[in-house]
Formats: C-alpha cells, structure tokens, sequence
C-alpha cells in the first residue's frame, strides 16, 4: 500500500497548500491513506475544530499534533468526539482523546501513532516516549503489522535515538516540529524513517510564519503572536510503499510548489 504523509500545516497558508497540493499529488500517484500533521493549522499554532472537519473532508485519513494539541478549547472539549485527531499517546492517561488508534484503508488495518518528545517543550510535558514503545507496538501489532508513528520532537538526536528504538518494528517512523525538511530519508530494517517530514505552507518565512515579526522578538526578546506568512506556498511530506508484512518497500521526499493565493478566496477556511 502506499501512504501519503503530508508535513505540518502551518497556518491558512498551509491550508491552501493541503488541499491544492494533495489534489495534484492524488492525480500523479495512487495514494490508499493520508496521514497531516495539524500541529500548527489554526493561526499556526494548535488545530481546531473547524480545521480538524475541513481538513478530513479534503482528503487527510488522519489528523496528528503535537506539544499544540491542547492550544484550541474547541478542540480540547471535543477531542473525545473526533477519533481521525491524534494527540501524543505518552501524555497522562487523563488526557482527553487518543494517541494511536486502528484506521482502515480499504480492507488493509493501518495503526497510526503521535508521540512527543521530551527534550524542549516548555507547556507540554509527556512520558519517556522509549518506554512506551513496547507497550505501544504490542498492542497495535495484534491488530495489524502496519505501523506508523509520528515523533513529534526537538532534537535530532532524540529523533535518531528513536529511530533505533523502533526499528525493525514499525513501518514508519516519521519526525515533526522542525518545520524543515532534512535529507536523510531512508529504510532501516524495513522501518522508513526521516528525521524531519518539513512543512506545508509559506516558505520563505519562518516556520511558516511571519519572518519580520520573528526577528523582531528574537531582537527585542519581547515575545510576539506572529502573523501567518503566504510567500511561496507548498506542499512538502513523504510517500512511502509498505508491504502487507508491515515493511516498508520505499521511502521518497515530495515538494510541490502551489501558485500565489488568492488570499481572499483560498485563505479563508
């Protein structure tokens, strides 16, 4: 089967991109399941609920997050009730939603997995993620070999060190929060791993949002809410191939460049 991973949306830009940029990738390839990280879709910082719909009705399977899970009180309040969202699994257990859950693709069972990192996250603490690695995967491994998890985290070296932890075990091991995408793709006993998918919105910013305002607080040391950027949209993630034994075949890096929106039009969702 081949899975569609989509980087993080950042912003309305990044909703542009998504739904502009996965019309095209579906065109070009046949893609069974689509998994975005929404982390940053709703004024680049936290999904909510509005976003969380608009997104699955274009075309995402699975929605995951990270340290902004919590960010949107619409969301919050009805995580329980939008089982396609995906918090981080290694938060306490009386955290509203799911971390990892069973989806279909066709009659194929797919088992996704958010988990976040322990290193850097300042309002958002979790269990050692290694810890919960067994656990997780003997539990997901009942129902399906298929197994796709996105470490949500800081630091390269946490990414790696995970990345050893899982191989071999998982289909896929997929890094976020960077919002930059690192060319180090690649398959290790059977388990697709990339340290950073990338992003999917304005490129020529910061993060996906404004690069002026960015500079400015680094400057004034002034925390600032920046605004979303527009320029130079796209659409960045991975496609990756998985046997039916739960190993990954391929592992390939997209970047598709979007025209300008039309801000008025396109960013409005």
């Amino acid at each position: 089967m081949t899975i569609a991973y989509i980087a993080e949306i950042i912003g309305k830009a990044g909703v542009y991109s998504f739904k502009k940029g996965l019309a095209e990738l579906k065109n070009q390839r046949k893609i069974d399941f689509v998994i975005a990280c929404a982390d940053g879709v709703t004024g680049g910082a936290g999904l909510g609920r509005n976003h969380a719909g608009y997104l699955r009705k274009i075309g995402a399977d699975v929605l995951t997050t990270g340290d902004c899970c919590f960010f949107k009180k619409d969301m919050v309040e009805n995580f329980d009730k939008i089982p396609y969202v995906l918090r981080p699994d290694n938060l306490t257990s009386s955290a509203p939603g799911y971390g990892s859950r069973i989806f279909k693709a066709g009659n194929i069972k797919v088992a996704v997995a958010s988990l976040l990192g322990q290193s850097g996250f300042l309002r958002l603490h979790a269990d050692n993620p290694f810890a919960r690695i067994p656990i997780m995967l003997e539990r997901m491994h009942q129902e399906t070999p298929i197994v796709i998890i996105d470490f949500h985290a800081s630091t390269t070296a946490e990414k790696i060190m995970f990345l050893q932890a899982a191989r071999g075990q998982s289909s896929a091991v997929i890094g976020s929060h960077f919002k930059v995408q690192t060319a180090d793709e690649g398959i290790f006993d059977g388990t697709a791993y990339i340290t950073d998918a990338g992003r999917t919105g304005s490129i020529n910013s910061v993060g996906g949002l404004d690069a002026e305002t960015k500079i400015r607080e680094l400057r004034s040391g002034i925390p600032e809410w920046s605004a979303e950027a527009w320029d130079k949209p796209e659409m960045q993630g991975l496609i990756i191939e998985i046997h039916e034994s739960g190993r990954s075949k391929s592992i390939e890096r997209i970047k598709i460049a979007l025209p300008e929106a039309d801000r008025e039009r396109d960013g409005q969702n």
